[in-house]
């Protein structure tokens, strides 16, 4: 009896665990906390990973996107960088982004050549592509809301409705998937079989089957009373959802840990580092690092 008390509450001081498979496994140590990277910018969001660990992320505000190597050295990719806000990378190391200054997709190779990907839906402009996921076939699926931006002379939409979009490789017209309150994080999982949704207008995680032609089906409330900025997942499948602090869900959509970040807002979230265990956070004016005893999978 002795010994199954000492285990529990060894648990409980490492603090978080996921069950899968039968097995018990910390997501990560009790001790880990964020570890603050730099508090420089005006307001951080979209880290992506390459194929390498490297993390870029944007500071949309300063037009900006970065670059965090996996030596954990700073510098700037690209300045003029279209007000990107969330970015993903596709199979040919291309980094796709939110450009919502003329609310565009952008397409941004190694050496920083940029090809518009697209900038409208039947002749009218985005609300302003806000966050990205790709699958391993190129098809980019984002989601469009409206944030009035203080760069804009427009005041209201060209759009009345708030919707997740799938651009198809080698398209030139988004497909309309769903519509929103006010769509946000979005994020698929390695098979491109599912996809994950936060409406942070509405305060839900939605969850969908992706068919073989990208659309979608099977449209599931995952997570009520919760929403995210922006998503990521690990190897066990669990959930991380950006916002006040990070908040893990496992693959069931029950609430696992929660880790605290000392910022008003994170943004987005991603992993990356050699191993992918390095877990990176935009947050307000920052980017933070904790590490992980599970791997990314993006």
């Amino acid at each position: 009896m002795k010994h199954y008390i000492t285990l529990s509450v060894c648990l409980f001081f490492i603090g978080v665990a996921q069950v899968a498979l039968g097995q018990t496994r910390p997501l990560y140590d009790s001790a880990s906390t964020p570890e603050l990277v730099s508090g420089q910018f005006a307001f951080t969001e979209g880290p992506a990973v390459d194929k390498a660990g490297n993390i870029f992320f944007t500071d949309q505000p300063n037009n900006k996107i970065w670059k965090y190597d996996t030596d954990g050295k700073l510098s700037v990719f690209m300045d003029n960088a279209g007000r990107a806000n969330g970015t993903y990378f596709d199979s040919k190391s291309n980094l796709i982004a939110c450009a919502d200054e003329h609310n565009q997709l952008w397409q941004i190779s190694k050496d920083k050549k940029v090809t518009v990907l697209l900038k409208s839906y039947k002749g009218r402009l985005l609300n302003g592509p806000n966050d990205v996921w790709i699958d391993k076939k190129d098809n980019i699926y984002f989601t469009d809301p409206y944030y009035q931006r203080d760069y804009w002379t427009r005041k209201s939409p060209d759009l009345t409705t708030r919707m997740v979009f799938v651009l198809m490789k080698g398209k030139t017209q988004p497909v309309m998937l769903d519509s929103m309150v006010r769509p946000n994080g979005i994020v698929g999982t390695p098979d491109g079989k599912t996809l994950y949704v936060s409406d942070i207008g509405d305060n839900k995680i939605y969850k969908y089957d992706i068919m073989r032609d990208g659309s979608l089906t099977n449209k599931q409330l995952f997570i009520a009373n919760a929403s995210a900025d922006g998503i990521t997942h690990d190897e066990l499948g669990n959930l991380y959802l950006a916002g006040k602090g990070i908040s893990i869900y496992d693959p069931r959509g029950t609430k696992v840990a929660h880790i605290d970040v000392p910022e008003p807002w994170s943004a987005n979230i991603c992993f990356g580092g050699k191993d992918k265990r390095t877990l990176f956070i935009t947050a307000s004016k920052a980017v933070y690092v904790m590490k992980m005893n599970v791997k990314g999978v993006e």
